[in-house]
């Protein structure tokens, strides 16, 4: 099975142990499946309620595997967003990186966004459904 990158909304509900997707997420870590962006890692952090957040937060980048980060992924993700734009679709970077990153590398994306739906309008990635 193909790595499933977890974004920000997912491990939000995860966090707060909000079902399903607390235990959908305990799957993919039982499982090794689960990966992640460092977008998502900053989005994490920046949201972080106390330094014990913070600190658990911090322990991904031991933990998990980071999709490839590049210029040439970052040129892709922009000009995803000016499409999208051009389109009168307003998605932000970061959404359109994450989707990005997980194409380039295969993953699925596991999110409770609706702006993945319009990326996929004209980026070919699979949603994870648990």
């Amino acid at each position: 099975m193909a790595k499933v990158l977890v974004d920000t909304s997912v491990w939000i509900e995860f966090f707060r142990r909000h079902e399903p997707h607390h235990g959908a997420v305990l799957k993919l870590l039982d499982s090794n499946l689960a990966c992640c962006a460092g977008m998502i890692l900053g989005e994490l952090m920046q949201g972080a309620k106390s330094e014990r957040e913070l600190s658990v937060i911090t322990e991904f980048t031991h933990v998990f595997e980071f999709l490839p980060e590049t210029p040439r992924l970052w040129e892709k993700a922009g000009r995803l967003s000016f499409t999208l734009r051009r389109k009168g679709i307003t998605v932000g970077l970061a959404d359109c990186f994450i989707a990005t990153s997980a194409a380039e590398a295969g993953a699925q994306i596991f999110t409770l966004d609706s702006h993945f739906e319009a990326i996929r309008t004209l980026l070919k990635f699979s949603v994870y459904t648990p």
